[in-house]
């Protein structure tokens, strides 16, 4: 008798990665795996089913293989949302701090009409600055998010707290304790 696999199994932890005291949850395991992979994606959209959604964004990077699938599944349009310098049309940007600095996120001025309804996705909710700040940029441009997915949450973190509270919805596939 074959016991059925969770989303969580197929994640890999890494001890001591980057840094010690750090696990590691890498999701590259996950993506290839085709029944995993898929599992995910279904997953992710599954709480959105009856929602309009427009615009799918992903956070870089592993939000844009994410996104890219979340979109072909809704027959939607995919909105990058990358670091500073490496969109190659006019930009608006969000700046966020990390642990040790401050990083910038940017998307095209013209990646959405204001008022579609758009659906962020990422891989992974540690702090939740990466996804604050497309959040920020989205509601320049208009948008009405309708959600933010991921496949994990670390909730020791706060990640979750800190998007709930800007007023936006969290679904998470499976939660890690700890780093």
């Amino acid at each position: 008798m074959q016991m059925t696999r969770e989303v969580k199994d197929y994640i890999r932890t890494i001890p001591d990665f980057p840094h010690p005291g750090i696990m590691f949850r890498d999701v590259t395991t996950l993506f290839g795996d085709a029944r995993g992979f898929r599992m995910a994606v279904d997953r992710m959209l599954h709480p959105y089913t009856g929602l309009r959604i427009d615009k799918v964004a992903g956070l870089e990077a592993r939000g844009f293989i994410l996104g890219g699938a979340i979109a072909h599944q809704l027959s939607c349009g995919f909105i990058p949302i990358r670091k500073k310098g490496k969109l190659p049309s006019a930009t608006i940007s969000e700046s966020y701090t990390l642990e040790y600095g401050e990083a910038a996120v940017e998307i095209h001025e013209d990646a959405l009409d204001a008022g579609e309804s758009v659906l962020i996705v990422d891989d992974l909710l540690a702090t939740g600055g990466t996804a604050a700040a497309g959040i920020r940029l989205l509601e320049r441009l208009g948008a009405d998010i309708c959600g933010c997915s991921f496949i994990v949450d670390l909730p020791d973190l706060g990640g979750r707290r800190r998007i709930n509270e800007m007023g936006i919805d969290v679904h998470a596939l499976c939660a890690f304790d700890g780093l």
